[in-house]
């Protein structure tokens, strides 16, 4: 009786710590699909369908900050599965962890530093097509646009190197 109960119950641990593994895959390939597919399909189809580079920009920010939520949400529950499927809280210092971690970080500081600094110059400048090149406003937007640019491509570059470490520790664990 007793060895069916402990059999039972080691069968219950293995299904909830694939639950939340898989949990960790989803939120992860949900936030790096965000991603790519915002990088790689809709700014730049946002820019080659539109009537106006303004019009796709203003979708292309709308965008980001929805992607940027989606992310951080995707980080937290990434981080809360793993947490809760380990059991203890150096979990958060594996290569993976911190891949996620980083991930998070890159994402806030592009939410509530730039996002919304580009927002503000685009709002000042009314229409970046019709602003004369030589622009101060538009030399310090297209700056933070850079800076946009390298944070995402942190974002995923982290991404991928935690995708990798994920998928390397349930090599190991197997």
């Amino acid at each position: 009786f007793r060895a069916s109960d402990a059999l039972c119950y080691s069968k219950r641990i293995q299904a909830m710590s694939t639950l939340l593994r898989s949990l960790e895959f989803l939120g992860l390939s949900v936030w790096l699909g965000s991603d790519i597919f915002l990088s790689f399909v809709v700014a730049p189809g946002a820019f080659t369908v539109l009537a106006s580079r303004d019009q796709a920009g203003a979708l292309v920010g709308y965008s980001l900050t929805s992607m940027h939520l989606l992310g951080i949400l995707c980080g937290l529950v990434i981080l809360a599965s793993r947490l809760l499927r380990m059991r203890t809280l150096a979990s958060f210092a594996a290569p993976a962890a911190l891949c996620v971690v980083l991930m998070m970080l890159l994402t806030t500081v592009s939410q509530i530093f730039v996002t919304p600094r580009m927002a503000e110059l685009r709002a000042r400048l009314g229409s970046i097509e019709a602003t004369a090149a030589d622009s101060p406003l538009l030399a310090a937007f297209g700056r933070l646009h850079a800076v946009s640019v390298t944070l995402e491509s942190g974002v995923l570059l982290a991404g991928i190197a935690a995708m990798y470490l994920m998928v390397r520790e349930l090599a190991v664990v197997r």
